[in-house]
């Protein structure tokens, strides 16, 4: 073999391998805990789009009904009377009378992005100075309202948002939907803000005063946009203001769904992050370590130093994995065995991230523009 494939292998193994190695070494320091808030905390409002009964959304509500904090009220949203959501909702408030919650229905549409159009619709009805924005499929813990409030405190915090960790169904494909999250996703996530990078915001949660949003345009400014979430936080910096991180890791439902739709919403993913990040996501090939250092051992066989590397990756790979497992309470189970399909799927995802830009979202064909820009195909 040439020396120069050789050389490129071995190079490629040591990317590998020192990305493993942080991703893994910030992950096993990140540390999920609550902060108290201080001796005042301001009455929030928290914004539910919805749109369909997903699978657990009543568990999922329940968690944002039991929080123990004063003056909080929870608007939710939908676009039609007939969404099977507003029977979920209609439970919560029978099993929680005395919960401060509004169901909003409105089928006004302000632009491409439906979700954004749900939350202008909702924004009216919310009374209180502090908004928290979440996704329907978020499930919380105790004290995840006053700890993200908390964080919002300091006057050159201008939004808060939250890393999450999925959970998986029973089906095999929401298994391998919940790889991507935990296993790649979130580690990614903690490298990119280790390097400095300040742009992660993410539906999940997303907390900021009232004013901030009036500031940047409000959520007008999100209605034909496929990133949402990061055009606000991108908005907020505009500002001067920090976007900072909830100490608080959340947790989403991965739904049983098939091949089909999981690829399609990962591909969603990939080609918004290079619609608002292009030279990032070229990049981003290198977080997928694993078969990164296959290719590396590959090329540079049989070079004790590549095949080295190679292994030290692949440990890092599964304590990752692991970590993971054990911090999102799940049996290590059989997932472990998914790992090498589910990194060449990733792999997969990413290519296919560069060959157009066409997303499928909630059954409309969309193509995405630079800086995420939403345009409807076939409407």
């Amino acid at each position: 073999m040439p020396a120069f494939v050789a050389h490129a292998g071995v190079a490629l193994a040591v990317i590998a391998a020192a990305y493993s190695t942080c991703a893994a070494l910030l992950l096993f320091r990140c540390r999920e805990t609550l902060t108290a808030s201080g001796p005042e905390r301001p009455a929030v409002s928290i914004l539910k789009p919805l749109c369909g009964a997903e699978p657990r959304l009543l568990d999922c509500l329940r968690s944002f009904a039991r929080q123990d904090y004063p003056h909080m009220q929870i608007v939710f949203g939908v676009r039609e009377a007939a969404d099977p959501a507003v029977e979920v909702v209609r439970q919560l408030q029978r099993e929680f009378p005395a919960l401060d919650a509004a169901l909003v229905v409105d089928p006004g549409v302000h632009g491409e992005n439906l979700k954004a159009s749900n939350l202008i619709n909702m924004l009216p009805h919310a009374r209180h100075s502090v908004l928290v924005i979440s996704d329907s499929d978020v499930r919380v813990a105790p004290g995840y309202l006053e700890a993200t409030v908390a964080a919002l405190a300091p006057a050159q915090v201008g939004a808060v948002t939250c890393l999450y960790r999925g959970r998986a169904g029973t089906g095999l494909w929401s298994r391998v939907a919940t790889l991507f999250i935990n296993d790649w996703y979130f580690p990614a996530v903690l490298i990119s803000l280790a390097l400095g990078d300040r742009s992660f915001a993410s539906g999940v949660t997303i907390a900021l005063r009232r004013q901030t949003l009036e500031a940047i345009g409000g959520l007008q400014v999100t209605a034909d946009h496929v990133a949402d979430d990061w055009l606000i936080g991108e908005r907020v910096r505009r500002l001067g203001l920090k976007t900072v991180l909830s100490p608080v890791v959340v947790q989403t439902e991965v739904a049983d769904e098939g091949f089909r739709a999981h690829a399609h919403r990962e591909l969603r993913w990939m080609r918004t992050i290079r619609a608002v990040a292009p030279l990032g996501y070229a990049f981003m090939g290198f977080s997928i370590f694993l078969p990164i250092a296959l290719l590396g051992v590959l090329l540079a066989w049989p070079s004790p130093w590549a095949l080295g590397l190679g292994i030290l990756a692949l440990v890092n790979r599964v304590g990752i994995h692991w970590v993971q497992r054990r911090r999102g309470a799940a049996r290590l189970g059989y997932d472990w065995i998914l790992i090498p399909p589910r990194d060449g799927l990733l792999v997969a995802v990413w290519v296919a991230g560069f060959l157009g830009r066409g997303i499928t979202w909630r059954g409309r064909r969309y193509r995405v523009r630079g800086g995420g820009a939403l345009r409807l195909l076939g409407g």
